[in-house]
């Protein structure tokens, strides 16, 4: 299941986590973004419990956005314990994006 957060809740959802999470930022505009929606949807069903997947509109979470100097959309940012461990821009393959999710379990 995929948690939608805002400026309000990001700490929350994501630093405070106990478990790792991936982030996905988007828009609603974003051609790119739409592309991978299906596969992130997918993801979030298979590591439920493992890995918390946190969807954040760019448009209605400017703070966020910006305090994660994202530049350009999609991009995704993997947190484990709070800390940011990875991140990737662009349009990613399901099987990109599995990987990052296994290294952030097992890594």
């Amino acid at each position: 299941m995929e948690i939608e957060a805002t400026d309000a809740n990001f700490e929350q959802e994501v630093l405070k986590s106990e478990i790792p999470v991936m982030v996905d930022f988007w828009a609603t505009w974003c051609g790119p973004c739409k592309m991978i929606a299906p596969a992130v949807e997918e993801l979030a069903g298979e590591y439920e419990g493992k890995v918390k997947v946190v969807k954040v509109n760019v448009d209605n979470c400017p703070e966020t956005a910006s305090s994660h100097g994202i530049m350009s959309i999609p991009t995704l940012k993997f947190f484990k314990n709070g800390e940011e461990v990875n991140s990737l821009a662009g349009a990613q393959s399901k099987e990109i994006l599995k990987e990052q999710m296994e290294k952030l379990i097992t890594g």
